[in-house]
C-alpha cells in the first residue's frame, strides 16, 4: 500500500474513532471546453469542403487541358512524319531527275538537227539514239516525271511556263504561247523545270494622223496680169 493511501486510511480511522466523518475529497478541476471551429464560425466546414472540391475540379480541368494538348501535339507530329515520309518517297529523286534533264535536252537537240540525208546515212545509229531517248522518257514516267511542252496558241501559265521574250504576232492573241524554246518537266505534279516560251503581245496602236489646221490650207497664188507689150497710152 502506498504512503498516500496509508495516510488516508489513518485519517479515516481517526475520524471514525472520534465519531466524526472524514472530510470530503476535493473535486478535480476540469479544464474548460475549447469551442471548435464550427461553433466559432458556423458553416466553416461546408465552406472548407466546397473550396477543396472547387480546387480539385480546377486541377482536374488543368490536367485535362494539358492531356488534350499533348495528344494534339502527338497527332500533329505523327501527321508531319507521315507527310515527310511520303514526300521523301515521291520527291527524293528530284536532284537526280533535274540533272538527267540535261541528257534529255542533248538527245532532243541532236535528233532535231538531223536532216533526211543524215538519217539515211546513219540510220542504225540514229535509231539507237531515239531508242535511248524513249528509254529515258520511260524511266521518267515510272517516277511520275512528265514533260511540259505547251502548244502554240496555248494560254501562258506563269506557274508552268517562263517567258523569254514577247513579240506582237499577227493573228495571235496576247498572252498566248507563240514558240517553245525548251520543254519543261514536272515530278508528281510539282514543277521540276518551267518550259521556256515566247509570248505574244498586243500590237502597238498606230497613232492617228493629225488633222490639217488652218495654217496648213494651201492658198491659191495671186497672179498679176502683165500688160501686153507695145501698148501705150493712146
Amino acid at each position: 500500500m502506498s504512503k498516500k493511501n496509508a495516510d488516508k486510511a489513518d485519517v479515516e480511522q481517526t475520524a471514525a474513532e472520534a465519531g466524526e466523518e472524514a472530510p470530503p475529497e476535493p473535486l478535480a478541476e476540469t479544464p474548460p471546453e475549447t469551442p471548435d471551429a464550427e461553433q466559432l464560425v458556423p458553416g466553416l466546414a461546408d465552406a472548407v469542403e466546397a473550396g477543396a472540391v472547387a480546387e480539385l475540379e480546377a486541377e482536374c480541368i488543368r490536367l485535362k487541358d494539358r492531356l488534350l494538348r499533348a495528344l494534339a501535339e502527338t497527332e500533329n507530329v505523327r501527321r508531319r512524319a507521315e507527310r515527310d515520309r511520303k514526300d521523301a518517297e515521291t520527291y527524293g529523286g528530284t536532284r537526280l531527275a533535274r540533272d538527267l534533264l540535261a541528257v534529255h535536252d542533248n538527245l532532243d537537240r541532236a535528233l532535231s538537227h538531223l536532216d533526211d540525208a543524215q538519217r539515211k546515212q546513219a540510220k542504225g545509229f540514229i535509231e539507237g539514239v531515239e531508242l535511248t531517248q524513249r528509254e529515258l522518257l520511260s524511266a521518267f514516267a515510272k517516277h511520275r516525271i512528265e514533260k511540259v511542252s505547251p502548244a502554240k496558241g496555248e494560254k501562258f501559265d506563269p506557274n508552268r511556263h517562263q517567258a523569254m521574250f514577247e513579240a506582237p504576232i499577227p493573228g495571235a492573241d496576247p498572252g498566248t504561247v507563240i514558240e517553245v524554246m525548251q520543254a519543261g518537266f514536272t515530278i508528281a505534279g510539282r514543277l521540276l523545270r518551267p518550259a521556256l516560251v515566247g509570248v505574244a503581245k498586243a500590237a502597238p496602236e498606230s497613232e492617228p494622223e493629225p488633222e490639217p489646221g488652218p495654217e496648213a490650207e494651201t492658198a491659191e497664188p495671186e497672179t498679176a496680169e502683165a500688160a501686153p507689150e507695145g501698148t501705150g497710152a493712146g
